[in-house]
């Protein structure tokens, strides 16, 4: 799978996250501060690893800053995405699995390297359901995009 990552800052969970993606076999964008004389600042970076995935250059993409909400909210204004700020594996589990969320935020001060191992384990591992429910609002959010804020049935 290609995943694009991005942060804005050069931390050394930055670093391990790009580590343990190519370590499982995955191929890596990188952008901010994870790549040398690129736009480190938040909105911008975040925005730019959310793009890959709206436009298909990266199948997933994992946002990094200080808590991850910036990151998070940056990458959630690209129409087609689904950023979910994470901190615990049954979060990432269950943002894949209610959400299909298809971007990952993360906070580079909470998430330590076990942390970040469980968290990718249920992040890669995990799939959108199937219940109906969910794929109900994954449709009024995908409507969000296409009407710009319009709530399609509402």
């Amino acid at each position: 799978m290609r995943i694009s990552v991005s942060s804005d800052m050069d931390e050394p969970v930055a670093r391990l996250l790009v580590a343990a993606l190519r370590e499982r076999g995955h191929e890596v964008l990188t952008h901010g501060a994870l790549r040398p004389g690129d736009d480190s600042r938040w909105a911008v970076c975040s925005a730019a690893a959310a793009r890959d995935v709206a436009d298909g250059t990266a199948d997933q993409a994992v946002v990094c800053c200080w808590t991850g909400t910036g990151a998070s909210i940056a990458a959630n204004k690209v129409p087609g995405v689904r950023a979910a700020l994470c901190t615990d594996a049954y979060s990432a589990e269950g943002a894949r699995r209610w959400n299909d969320a298809n971007v990952l935020a993360l906070s580079l001060r909470l998430t330590s390297g076990p942390v970040l191992g469980e968290i990718l384990d249920a992040w890669l591992a995990g799939a959108p359901g199937e219940d109906a429910e969910d794929r109900e609002n994954l449709a009024r959010v995908a409507g969000l995009d296409d009407a710009r804020g319009t709530v399609p049935g509402a």
